[in-house]
């Protein structure tokens, strides 16, 4: 498993502590964003690795954001799995619309996260 840097996105300050937590138990170097305008300008100024990032928030919702980062010359590249309370399968396809790499749904499963992001290093 390689040391990747993850941006967490959600507007829930405990799911970004529980994921990121997860995230550098493993050994990952992990960066917040409380929005979907957070995670744009991170996304383009931290270049992470990998991105996972919540649906429901205000401003740029997840869709919103993970379309510019997908759209972006300079962060297309990097893959964003969608962690969400959304659990329709219009969800699931619009996600995946929108350039997402990877959805899952909420609560979190630590392990298959875990599997998610080390299958995406």
């Amino acid at each position: 498993m390689a040391n990747q840097k993850i941006l967490v996105v959600d507007d829930s300050a405990s799911q970004r502590m529980i994921v990121g937590a997860l995230l550098s138990k493993e050994g990952h170097t992990v960066i917040m964003a409380c929005d979907g305008d957070e995670a744009v300008a991170k996304a383009k100024s931290e270049l992470p690795d990998l991105i996972i990032m919540d649906i429901v928030m205000p401003g740029l919702n997840g869709f919103q954001a993970t379309r510019a980062i997908t759209n972006d010359e300079s962060t297309w590249h990097i893959p964003v799995i969608l962690l969400t309370s959304k659990d329709m399968d219009s969800d699931r396809i619009w996600a995946l619309r929108q350039g997402a790499t990877a959805f899952m749904n909420k609560p979190l499963n630590h392990v298959a996260l875990l599997e998610l992001v080390n299958t995406l290093a």
